[in-house]
């Protein structure tokens, strides 16, 4: 039996849009209440943001001119925000605003869209928290894949980290933070064993999630997904819909490392290219080229973001502040 190919639905909108200035070709930010270049874009330096990593952000993509979930990215920045006992300098409604004002000077019909906001700083020479001013940031860059295409027509080499993911009594996994440093160690090491991505544990021998990404895996007709301990990944949550309207059983579970070596497929999901296949665990093969339920779940997503479930048309004429305002 030849496996499953991954396809994507054919852009319909313009692909020709030119940006409202050459300079913001490459993408923007908005730095201050001002739109810049993203090559301009800058941080103060005491931000505790950069110095503590304090800070949360949401990542929201536009596909084919269409923003997927806005609203719902909007809903979980704001848990974010409380969670952290931050207070937003602008309104839901202005960053509403801006995020289509980043595309929109962009020109581009497929982006990738970063809300940050930090902590700001207290005054100098202080380290009381409660003197911060928080600080709201953005970017704006073309569509950003975790693997390409072609990669995902194979599958991707996934490694499980010997290091665990930040605790959950430590840090709120349900506030999307910028807390990677075991992320990113653990993607090295995975790069030393020539695998291309990495995934955590707990410490207890349960996956937990990957830089970016959740985790599912199939075992017989069911599919597992890790229940706590990892960020509850908006697509993960559109995968789990749409595998309610497909018949597909998900139980969201303790997933032990032995289940990822005993799995019928894995898949990981993520707004950085939505359904992406896993064919091997370490030297253990899964699968030669995605699986049945892999590339149902991936036609399903990327076909109902073509209709424009969820969706939300991108403002090409918004108003939008300029560095030279």
């Amino acid at each position: 039996m030849t496996d499953p190919l991954l396809s994507w639905p054919a852009p319909t909108r313009s692909q020709n849009r030119s940006p409202i200035e050459p300079r913001f070709a490459e993408g923007t930010a908005w730095i201050d209440g001002r739109i810049v270049p993203v090559a301009e874009a800058t941080l103060p330096l005491l931000d505790w943001g950069f110095l503590r990593s304090d800070a949360c952000q949401e990542t929201i993509s536009a596909w084919d001119g269409l923003l997927f979930r806005l609203d719902d990215h909007l809903d979980r920045f704001w848990r974010s925000l409380e969670r952290l006992r931050m207070t937003s300098p602008l309104s839901r409604a202005e960053i509403h605003k801006a995020v289509h004002a980043l595309i929109a000077t962009a020109g581009f019909d497929n982006a990738y869209v970063q809300i940050i906001m930090t902590r700001g700083r207290p005054p100098i020479g202080s380290r009381d928290i409660r003197l911060c001013t928080q600080r709201f940031q953005a970017f704006c860059i073309p569509y950003v894949w975790i693997a390409t295409p072609e990669v995902q027509q194979r599958g991707l080499h996934l490694h499980v980290g010997s290091r665990h993911r930040v605790p959950a009594n430590s840090v709120d996994p349900m506030v999307k933070h910028y807390h990677w440093l075991d992320f990113e160690l653990g993607l090295l090491e995975a790069f030393d064993h020539g695998a291309e991505t990495v995934v955590l544990t707990d410490g207890q021998g349960h996956v937990l999630e990957g830089p970016g990404f959740n985790i599912f895996i199939r075992r017989g007709e069911t599919l597992l997904t890790p229940r706590s301990g990892m960020l509850d990944g908006m697509t993960r949550r559109t995968v789990m819909e749409l595998c309610a309207e497909l018949g597909i059983t998900v139980e969201a579970t303790d997933v032990p490392v032995a289940a990822l070596l005993e799995a019928d497929e894995i898949f990981l999901t993520t707004t950085a290219g939505g359904v992406l296949p896993v064919t091997s665990v370490g030297t253990r093969a899964i699968r030669n080229g995605p699986g049945p339920f892999t590339a149902r779940i991936h036609a399903a997503y990327w076909q109902r973001r073509a209709d424009g479930w969820l969706g939300e048309p991108v403002d090409y004429v918004v108003p939008a502040p300029s560095a030279s305002e």
